[in-house]
């Protein structure tokens, strides 16, 4: 039946919500933006956070907040993960964009090498971090968290960029 000014209200509600729900479809399986750290103190030690949820040491990180700069990204999230306040970002390790590298979703994580001074204060959320400790690079424990692995590695052998 072609579409008339008389045609029910209810088809158009139907229509509306056919076309909403293919909207979100899309928008909500999107990758998100994720960014890591891969942070070194000047006497050569690797910042590492332990995650609450699962025990497991990782690379600070998190997700670029809509607004936000990946520099500023990085700034802030080291200082709610870590508790540090001196952040200069250097280059840029890799992307990575693996869809099966972390379990709660899809990210596409730029991770990013800085040089960092040491923690001043814990973490900002324990229910989130547990602890922010400084590694020598034979130290750090594996595996790390969230596939992040070869993240580390990449930072540690100072490459070209990687791209995934």
């Amino acid at each position: 039946m072609p579409f008339s000014p008389m045609s029910p209200p209810m088809s158009v509600a139907r229509g509306a919500l056919a076309i909403l729900k293919e909207v979100a479809r899309h928008l909500l399986r999107r990758p998100v933006v994720g960014i890591a750290a891969a942070a070194q103190t000047e006497d050569g030690r690797w910042l590492l956070i332990r995650r609450a949820d699962t025990g497991t040491w990782a690379l600070p990180g998190g997700t670029l907040e809509w607004g936000e700069t990946l520099t500023r990204s990085i700034v802030r999230e080291l200082g709610e993960e870590a508790g540090v306040e001196e952040c200069r970002v250097e280059r840029v390790v890799g992307v990575y964009s693996r869809p099966d590298r972390d379990p709660r979703f899809h990210a596409v994580t730029v991770v990013v090498a800085c040089r960092i001074a040491p923690p001043v204060r814990p973490p900002a959320n324990p229910l989130e971090i547990r602890e922010a400790r400084l590694f020598a690079a034979a130290d750090a424990p594996r595996p790390l968290a969230n596939g992040m692995d070869d993240m580390f590695q990449d930072a540690l052998r100072g490459d070209a960029a990687r791209v995934e």
